[in-house]
């Protein structure tokens, strides 16, 4: 009875030591620089949104937040690098519609996305929009189909990499009007507009990020942007659906770490991420970039995510796509 009663007394003291010291971890992250992934090049909509975020964290946090870019594999080598680092906190990735839309795309991949990964944080919702150079003769929507059914294999659409939502608003459109157009990979958005601006392409669904200063400087002009109605940051250019019903392909940006991350860490971070989301230039930042804020706790992106995963393999079935 004595022994018994001393191995209790010992198992208390040590989880009291324990709870404490855990805690205390927790409190202190981060003590040195995060490396802060984005799936893309520099410059482009993902890569500007992924700096912003870490500005605020580096200054919220108290530690360094360095972007790393690892673009390629329509933002998949950026995940894959993301997945392979310890599960410390140390390590995290901007999620885009990418990692949704790679599970059901991509024929092999060395991981699955929702099972290595925690989900931390929502940050943004946003739209594609349709830009041209104004140097093609069409200004709507309904005029570019026909100019495209008219010059049929003539025109071709340019994308941030295959697996985008860039790549698959292109693809959904191609699906629901019947136009032919040549679809053509780059590494990231960034590059595709020296190309776009001088018609070596034709046609881009961007990220409204990355083409909201081409449109609004007069470089681009704006056909539609690929959520259901018109988006709030651009009022006067209409929804894609209002020429092709039911067309929608909206986009957003979040956050996640490798699958082991303490929740601790995750919570540490997707408090910052609230904080960010509730403050008024943060999201004025945002409004700037086209985006409206999407606050979110680690499980309701979660299936925010698995969510967006089931809807775009039914678009991938739709379009009969796949990538190797």
């Amino acid at each position: 009875m004595y022994a018994a009663r001393l191995l209790m007394m010992l198992a208390l003291a040590v989880a009291v030591l324990v709870v404490p010291r855990a805690a205390t971890a927790a409190e202190k992250y981060p003590t040195r620089p995060v490396r802060f992934v984005s799936g893309f090049p520099a410059g482009g909509p993902v890569d500007i949104t992924t700096r912003v975020m870490a500005d605020w964290f580096s200054a919220d946090l108290g530690q360094q937040f360095v972007v790393e870019n690892r673009g390629g594999m329509g933002g998949n080598l950026g995940t894959q690098t993301m997945i392979n680092a310890p599960a410390d906190g140390y390590t995290i990735l901007l999620d885009a519609p990418n990692n949704a839309i790679s599970a059901s795309l991509y024929k092999k991949l060395p991981f699955d996305f929702m099972r290595d990964t925690v989900p931390v944080a929502g940050v943004m919702k946003l739209t594609n929009i349709m830009v041209v150079a104004p140097s093609l003769p069409v200004k709507t929507v309904a005029e570019f189909i026909a100019y495209a059914k008219a010059n049929p294999d003539k025109l071709s659409f340019a994308s941030s990499g295959n697996g985008t939502s860039v790549h698959m608003s292109g693809e959904l459109f191609k699906a629901m009007t019947g136009v032919e157009m040549v679809h053509v990979p780059y590494r990231g958005s960034a590059a595709v507009y020296p190309d776009l601006l001088t018609g070596k392409v034709h046609v881009l669904f961007d990220n409204l990020p990355g083409a909201i200063e081409f449109v609004r400087s007069g470089r681009l002009r704006a056909l539609g942007v690929t959520v259901a109605t018109r988006w709030p940051a651009l009022p006067d250019v209409p929804a894609i659906a209002e020429a092709v019903p039911g067309y929608e392909a909206s986009v957003w940006y979040g956050i996640s770490a490798p699958k082991g991350t303490p929740p601790e860490i995750v919570e540490i971070l997707n408090k910052s991420v609230a904080s960010a989301l509730a403050n008024p230039k943060m999201q004025a930042k945002l409004a700037d970039l086209g985006g409206i804020p999407m606050p979110m706790s680690p499980a309701e992106f979660g299936n925010f995510v698995a969510a967006e995963t089931e809807k775009w393999a039914k678009v991938v079935k739709f379009a009969n796509l796949s990538v190797e």
